[in-house]
Parts: structure tokens; sequence; C-alpha cells
């Protein structure tokens, strides 16, 4: 696999927002010369600004050779207006990478010139700590170099899982794009269950922040199957027993609600993009 020191040419970051922010500085940590990486921004956010002076990072190029890597990180509502300008600068040997959210890959084909390379990305929040996770797919134009080329980019934020159907970029989206939502929906719930049962409202909050965060981590630590972590903590006829029956009931329970809820997000994001 590649790493950001084997990328050839520029890489031209296009918006500098949290998420494109939160990249540029995994570049630069991760070891991209700062002499090699560009951004197109109007206003890049002051800590964004702050690192782009501090590491001499180029600022709006008007010229310079075209990049051999353009991530496009700006809103999605945008994109129509700024795809055309920046498609200007590349050229043929250029690959896109686009973390835009309901931007197909129909939609970046149109934008550049015929044979484009394409990688639509799907990163989720947890990118801007480099804890995320991101889900790539790849056009018929990328080459294996550049699906390496992108897959190093894409790995300064958290990891990456690749799939070949764009149409699981919706599912992806359903599952770990909005996760997060219903992962700090599950620490809201539980605070609030918490404070309903009696425990001040405070210390509700400090106890269910600190139990999804713990848990998450020694999941991750771990990497041990979720059943089974659950079933160790689950003593026979105890107190997570009594819970998890309810929890796991198989018609009103977690399980089928999440299911549903990931179906509809999934619709919802196809529906977006179009």
């Amino acid at each position: 696999m590649a790493t950001l020191s084997d990328i050839p040419g520029r890489v031209l970051l296009v918006g500098a927002g949290k998420m494109g922010g939160a990249m540029l500085e995994g570049w630069i940590g991760l070891g991209l010369d700062p002499a090699r990486a560009a951004v197109i921004d109007p206003g890049p956010p002051p800590e964004v600004a702050a690192l782009i002076e501090a590491r001499g990072i180029a600022l709006n190029p008007l010229n310079g050779s075209p990049p051999s890597v353009m991530l496009l990180a700006v809103k999605p509502q945008v994109a129509p207006d700024v795809l055309p300008r920046v498609a200007a600068l590349a050229n043929p040997d250029t690959l896109v990478v686009s973390v835009m959210a309901g931007r197909t890959i129909s939609f970046l084909e149109a934008a550049f010139p015929p044979g484009v390379s394409v990688v639509r990305a799907i990163p989720n929040t947890p990118a801007a700590i480099g804890r995320g996770v991101t889900v790539a797919v790849p056009n018929a134009a990328v080459t294996p170099e550049q699906m390496s080329i992108a897959d190093a980019l894409l790995r300064a934020t958290g990891g990456v899982e690749w799939v070949d159907d764009e149409a699981l970029i919706d599912v992806a989206t359903a599952v770990s794009g909005s996760g997060p939502a219903y992962v700090f929906l599950l620490a809201e719930a539980l605070a609030q269950a918490g404070a309903a049962a009696g425990l001040p409202a405070d210390m509700a909050d400090r106890l269910a922040r600190a139990t999804v965060a713990g848990a998450g981590e020694l999941m991750r630590q771990t990497g041990l199957d979720p059943a089974q972590l659950r079933k160790n903590v689950t003593s026979p006829k105890g107190t997570t027993a009594a819970a998890l029956e309810v929890l796991m009931d198989e018609t009103k329970g977690f399980g089928p609600l999440l299911t549903e809820a990931v179906v509809a997000a999934t619709r919802r994001s196809r529906e977006l993009a179009g």
C-alpha cells in the first residue's frame, strides 16, 4: 500500500472546513510534504488557516502544475458552482477523491473531463479526531496505484473500507455515516433514563458519557465480537439480563428498531443522491 510520501505531484484540497481541515492536519502529521499540498477555500476556519500559514501550504493557488490528486471536501449544495472552476485545474491524470455526501460518481464524472478517475468516499464525524471510518468506492478508471493513493489519504483520519458497488455507499452512510448520531442518542437517552430513575441529572450525564465511551474503547482494544462482550457483561438472571430482555425484544426491541432506522436512512440517502 502507498504512503503519503509515495504520492507523486501535488495534493489539492478543495474545501478546508471540519472534514477537509481534519484531513489536511492528518496528511501533514503522517508525512505529506507541506510544499506538495495546496488548499482552495475562500475562508478557512482559524485553526486551519493557522496550520496553512505555519506550514507554508499554498492557499488558493492560481497557477502551477495540475495536481496528481484533488480531494473534494466542500458542502454538497455548493458543488455545482465549485466543481466547474476547480475542474479546470485538473488534467486527465488527476485522481479525484470526493467526501461529499449525496454526490454520486456520475455527478462527479460529468464535472470533469471524460475518463477521469474518481473515488467516492463517505467518512464519519469521528474522523475529526482521527478515529473515523470511511467507506469508499472507485469508478472503472481508477488504477490499483490510484486506489492505493486514495486509501493512504483517507486513512489519515481513521480506517477505510472499500466496496465495489456504489449502491452500498447509501447503506454505509446509514450505518457508519449517520451511526455516530445513533450512539450520541444512546448516551442522551441513557442519561435521561438515569435521571428519571432518581440520579442527579449531571451525574446521570457523566455516567452515560463515560459508559458509552468506555464500552466503545473496550470493543476497539479487545477486538472481541460485540455479542461476546455483551455476554461477558451479562450474568444469568442479573440486572443486565433484566434490561436486555427489554432491549432485545424481537418485535419492539433495539434490534428491530435500529434495523428500521438504517432502512430509513438508506432510503433517504438514495433520495438525496437522485
